[in-house]
């Protein structure tokens, strides 16, 4: 899954993101409420773990907001306050589940199972949870990506880079959006990065097909030609 963690706390939220990343998920982290509400709003995410009390932006706005705009992401939310009727603000607000600090990290990762069960088995929007751009398929819960039924293989950042490409199918991508969006570089560390990992996922979806997916647009960026035939 890609998860928007949204917490000010710098210690929960590192150990959110590790322990998340390491049970495969992609992750995302923001430390403010407006940033988050920002990045949450203009990118696509399988779930958001919102601490309820942030600078900015407070997390119950944030959900508000979000729900406003008809955006069903499901939503756990981080709290302090365990009281009843701070729980039941919460899930009015729009969140899906509640979890009261301190918490088990297996007991956060349990829930995050379960709204993610629960998010599939709602019928939620196809693009959620699949994408597809001809014969190329990627099942974002399973984690799996498959060309003509054969499974390639895919580092969590090759991963990212193509989830990323396959969003903006047939739309040419610059490096700068792929440095901020899948590696969340808000500067160019002047590295090739984005040019090792482009040729490495390239050898991996287009090696042995007949026709290539992945192509580089001189002087612009890249494109995933979204081939239908």
């Amino acid at each position: 899954m890609r998860i928007l963690v949204i917490e000010d706390d710098p210690e929960v939220s590192a150990h959110l993101v590790k322990g998340l990343e390491e049970a495969g998920n992609v992750v995302d982290s923001v430390d403010n409420g407006r940033d988050g509400l920002y990045q949450a709003a203009a990118e696509t995410y399988d779930l958001l773990i919102v601490d309820r009390m942030l600078p900015g932006v407070d997390g119950l706005t944030i959900i508000r907001t979000l729900r406003a705009s008809e955006n069903t992401v499901p939503v756990l939310i981080l709290s302090a306050l365990g009281e009843v009727d701070d729980r039941v603000k919460g899930l009015r607000a729009g969140g899906d589940d509640y979890l009261v600090k301190p918490f088990a990290f297996s007991e956060l990762l349990a829930r995050v199972d379960a709204l993610s069960r629960r998010a599939t088995s709602g019928g939620g929007e196809g693009e959620q949870t699949r994408l597809r751009a001809g014969d190329l398929e990627m099942d974002l819960l399973g984690r799996k990506v498959t060309r003509s039924g054969k499974t390639i293989d895919l580092q969590p950042r090759e991963f990212r880079l193509l989830e990323y490409l396959m969003r903006h199918a047939g739309q040419v991508v610059t490096r700068t959006m792929l440095l901020e969006n899948v590696w969340n570089y808000h500067f160019d560390p002047q590295t090739n990065v984005v040019d090792v990992h482009i040729s490495r996922l390239r050898r991996k979806i287009d090696e042995g097909f007949d026709r290539p997916f992945l192509e580089t647009v001189r002087g612009a960026g890249y494109v995933l030609i979204d081939k239908q035939s």
